[in-house]
């Protein structure tokens, strides 16, 4: 039967000692130079590998990120500059309307205070007028009254004068009398 070299190796150790090693031969000295050269080999493999080939695809992913974190932060600032240029915009023009709206509503107010002025003036011209008219008339039905008191005054005085005395006085005398009380 042919040996595999498992176990071609297991007997050449069995040989040289006379007896199986239990250890593990990462921790035998007589290995370590071979696993040294491994373990330099592998690692400049992987060295090699990994700054050649890994290493400049993950920096460059990094630059294009860390680029682009930087453009989107420049949009976001030049956004922000113009956003708040459009609000100190929209401020003056708010500010602006204000005034005009201020000095439209100021405006109607002067001219509305004006037409009330005018209105006023002519009506209290109509009223001054009608006032005046209805004095004149006051002072002709006064006057009228006045003569017509004086002539039933005059009756009354010849009519007392004739029931109290039985004689009638003569209008002469009436007037005379009321006219010594007026």
């Amino acid at each position: 039967m042919a040996e595999t070299p498992k176990q071609a190796t297991h007997e050449g150790t069995e040989a040289a000692g006379g007896h199986a090693s239990g250890g593990l031969p990462q921790f035998d000295p007589q290995w370590w130079p071979g696993q040294i050269i491994w373990l330099l080999i592998i690692f400049v493999a992987l060295y090699v590998v990994l700054s050649k080939a890994l290493l400049p695809k993950v920096g460059k992913a990094i630059d294009e990120r860390a680029g682009r974190i930087e453009g989107d932060i420049a949009e976001a600032r030049r956004m922000k500059d113009e956003a708040e240029a459009q609000a100190q915009a929209a401020a003056s023009e708010m500010a602006e309307a204000r005034a005009r709206s201020q000095k439209l509503a100021a405006d109607a107010k002067a001219h509305a205070a004006a037409e009330t002025a005018k209105r006023q003036a002519k009506e209290e011209a109509v009223l001054h007028e009608k006032l005046s008219a209805a004095e004149t008339r006051i002072k002709a039905a006064r006057d009228e009254a006045m003569g017509n008191v004086r002539s039933i005054a005059v009756e009354t005085a010849q009519a007392i004068t004739e029931r109290l005395t039985g004689q009638a006085a003569t209008a002469a005398q009436a007037q005379a009398a009321a006219a010594k009380l007026a």
